[in-house]
């Protein structure tokens, strides 16, 4: 059976902290990813009442940190001493980084053994960037998380999506890809829907996309953590959250 955790923010103190308290006691899910928004040091204690297990993801490009920049240097050092803070008063198991954008992936191991996250994964990103800019991900590729797993002696959080994107924009079969990256060992995982001749990754609910949800469980590593990262599309509640594990644990059962 996996482990299935919640995607949140770290300023989602007001929107979905009740809620996910109800839901974790009721069972529903296992662990939260907390998404660390810069300078939200402030939030840190509510955060730490909670007795939930915690993943960290680290910010990445949508606020302005980029490993893949020397000029970002400075920031991202200053900004990770701050996610570093949530990784040890929240005693989370892992930290997931991205690489950034454009640049090369040497910079960003250069950066990475400079600042040193404590028990890190990167995560694979699709090729193309999100926000509608024409640039392209650092770790969308077999090759390049490759490099940074050997180089860094970190551990990998495989992406379904960000796989089939990368996929896609290469002109590989999509389910073949994620079977490749798979060998690379993740500790965990990232699952949403989308469409699987899509080079976007949308963050769908289940049943909302084309995902052979069959083929890709088949591919994943059982016993592991898979943070649900679909949309949510209220600020008020997590039913549509809820729904999502419903609609895995059934697709789970017939897997088995």
């Amino acid at each position: 059976m996996y482990k299935l955790g919640l995607k949140l923010w770290s300023i989602n103190t007001d929107h979905y902290y009740d809620e996910a308290i109800r839901l974790y006691n009721d069972g529903v899910f296992d662990y939260v990813e907390l998404y660390v928004v810069p300078d939200t040091l402030d939030r840190l204690d509510k955060w730490k009442k909670l007795d939930i297990p915690f993943i960290i993801h680290a910010p990445h490009y949508a606020h302005e940190l980029n490993l893949a920049d020397p000029n970002k240097f400075e920031y991202n050092q200053k900004i990770y001493k701050q996610v570093e803070r949530y990784r040890e008063e929240l005693n989370a198991t892992y930290t997931i980084i991205h690489s950034g954008i454009e640049g090369n992936i040497t910079e960003v191991i250069r950066q990475l053994n400079i600042i040193k996250p404590q028990d890190f994964l990167i995560e694979n990103k699709p090729y193309k960037a999100p926000l509608g800019e024409k640039k392209h991900c650092r770790g969308y590729n077999i090759e390049e998380i490759s490099k940074v797993i050997s180089e860094t002696k970190c551990g990998f959080c495989l992406d379904v999506g960000h796989a089939i994107c990368t996929a896609n924009a290469l002109n590989l079969d999509p389910y073949n890809y994620l079977k490749m990256f798979n060998e690379l060992a993740p500790k965990m995982y990232h699952l949403s829907d989308g469409f699987e001749n899509s080079c976007t990754d949308m963050h769908l609910h289940f049943g909302e996309g084309t995902y052979d949800f069959t083929k890709i469980l088949n591919i994943l590593n059982d016993n592991k953590r898979i943070s649900i990262e679909t949309n949510k599309k209220s600020k008020n509640n997590l039913e549509d959250f809820k729904e999502d594990i419903v609609y895995f644990k059934i697709l789970e059962d017939k897997c088995q």
